[in-house]
């Protein structure tokens, strides 16, 4: 299958090209910076693109089967209307081209409310917290998941909980909006992405993934990738 990465070079992004060309699939890493980009592999074509540059996504989405977004932008940043701008942009490229398998990835923050059943020290002291912190990125997110369920393209949106890098794909959960979980792994991340477009799962579809195995603390995810201020991607 021809797959093309947005957000290739982000932490998620990686891993999903990585294991895709792994499973064999052809796939167009698209960076800003492709002289940065780690991987070599004769599947793999690095493409150099931004996102908001709709010509150039264009150019990037022609002759592939399908779509993967992990973009995304770190919270403090000014760049707010990136998940919608880039969605927009990606979007009308696979209208033009007759693509019509897209799998992008937002956040549980989305929902701008914590799950039900969590303790009340998350509810109330944690979860408020990041909400404040990345208020505009989780709306311009919601905006983001408007923008693709709008289409008539074979979407999915992955919601992934508080990210961490963990070792081997677990058997991580994958259901509905609002599921009891805080961390998800990115190279489950990743996997969920790669099996969502390639197998069609949950086409249509807002889901969330929840890693449940080897997950560190609360306090050690939060004070690494909230205040460490992100990558710019997944």
């Amino acid at each position: 299958m021809k797959l093309v990465i947005f957000g290739a070079n982000g932490p998620t992004g990686r891993l999903a090209t990585a294991q895709a060309l792994t499973e064999g699939h052809t796939v167009t890493a698209v960076t800003r910076h492709p002289e940065a980009f780690p991987i070599n592999d004769p599947a793999l074509d690095v493409a150099k693109a931004d996102a908001l540059d709709s010509e150039a996504v264009d150019r990037a989405v022609a002759g592939h089967d399908a779509v993967i977004s992990t973009l995304g932008v770190p919270y403090g940043s000014e760049n707010t209307t990136m998940f919608s701008e880039s969605a927009t942009n990606i979007i009308e490229a696979m209208a033009a081209h007759r693509i019509r398998r897209l799998v992008c990835v937002t956040s549980t923050g989305v929902p701008m409310k914590p799950p039900p059943g969590e303790t009340l020290v998350y509810r109330k002291v944690i979860i408020p917290l990041l909400l404040r912190m990345g208020r505009p990125l989780y709306e311009d997110a919601g905006r983001m998941e408007k923008i693709v369920a709008r289409t008539d393209l074979d979407w999915t949106v992955i919601r992934p909980s508080g990210l961490f890098d963990g070792g081997a794909v677990t058997d991580y959960t994958v259901g509905p909006p609002q599921m009891i979980g805080r961390f998800t792994s990115r190279r489950d991340l990743a996997d969920a992405l790669i099996r969502e477009a390639v197998e069609d799962r949950n086409v249509r579809s807002i889901i969330e993934v929840i890693t449940t195995e080897g997950t560190p603390s609360v306090y050690r995810v939060f004070l690494k990738e909230a205040l460490r201020i992100g990558s710019g991607s997944a």
